[in-house]
């Protein structure tokens, strides 16, 4: 099924509208029974979902990181190594944000379209050096080898829930709910919902460059998160822990079908996904509480004026 968002090549993503770009018309046809479970990138999907919704499973986690695909006459480089004012492709504001104050000798140009297009613009014209792209993304389509540079955590923290897969269900439908369950992968949930937590209580989304970087060791959930003005010039970021281990409760409990920023996960330990919700919102609060509020409102100005 092709999306809004698939058709809409020519315009930046932040541009068109919010995440429902890539998912209504998914949405509507498990409204209207024809399809029993939808498939998304977990970015594509926002922090809220639609009434009647949720995310059923969320599938273990491809890399996350962000990756640069050289043009090949630049292959075997690296970003720091290309000439100066070198055009580099990516929708991302996030991506442009970080990737501008870390590499200002660079330029940064919008870039649309699927992988294959992207890919074909990077090869067949002069007009990018290299383009950012989801290393899972790449892997997923079998282009591993076109990666040739993974970028850090610390040269640009990712998106939510990049490199996961999630699978939407109807909510009351118990039948499948229970048969995606047995998809969820523990940690990666914990993870994303602690990043759902965060951007959904900093109120970002496309328009906006929001990051983070989530590792799960030793029962302890650590949170880094991030907000940037449109240059990278300004910027804010943080990190906080907490302890997410707790045993699985076997009775069945009223609340069995809470949702966590819209997922519903419950063969994961409640109080669990309760500490990962309460670790982003807790993260976002800091960072509000420090002036992200007012770059994040900036950022949407300029980006809607532009």
């Amino acid at each position: 099924m092709s999306t809004t968002g698939d058709k809409i090549l020519d315009t930046a993503l932040s541009k068109i509208g919010e995440k429902s770009l890539f998912t209504k018309e998914l949405e509507n046809a498990l409204e209207r029974n024809e399809v029993d479970l939808v498939v998304h990138s977990l970015k594509d999907l926002p922090t809220s979902l639609p009434p009647g919704f949720t995310i059923g499973a969320v599938c273990k986690r491809e890399n996350p990181l962000d990756a640069v695909v050289f043009h090949p006459k630049n292959c075997g480089k690296m970003l720091n190594l290309l000439p100066e004012k070198s055009v580099i492709g990516t929708s991302s504001l996030r991506r442009a944000a970080q990737l501008k104050k870390k590499f200002p000798q660079l330029e940064f140009r919008d870039i649309r379209g699927n992988l294959n297009t992207r890919l074909k613009k990077l090869d067949e014209k002069e007009d990018f050096s290299a383009i950012i792209l989801a290393a899972a993304g790449l892997k997923r389509m079998g282009w591993e080898n076109r990666i040739g540079q993974l970028l850090s955590p610390e040269d640009c923290l990712y998106a939510v829930g990049q490199g996961a897969l999630a699978v939407e269900v109807r909510a009351k439908d118990q039948e499948i709910l229970n048969m995606v369950s047995a998809l969820h992968d523990a940690d990666t949930v914990l993870r994303c919902i602690a990043e759902r937590a965060f951007m959904k209580h900093l109120e970002g989304g496309c328009s906006v460059p929001v990051a983070v970087n989530t590792v799960l060791k030793d029962g302890q959930l650590y949170l880094t998160g991030a907000v940037y003005s449109l240059d990278g010039s300004d910027s804010l970021k943080e990190t906080m822990q907490t302890s997410v281990s707790y045993p699985q409760q076997t009775e069945d409990r009223p609340n069995d079908d809470v949702q966590h920023v819209g997922i519903t996960a419950k063969n994961v330990p409640s109080q669990a996904q309760e500490a990962a919700e309460n670790l982003g919102v807790d993260l976002a609060s800091l960072l509000l509480s420090k002036g992200a509020k007012h770059i994040l409102s900036v950022a949407r100005q300029l980006n809607d004026a532009h």
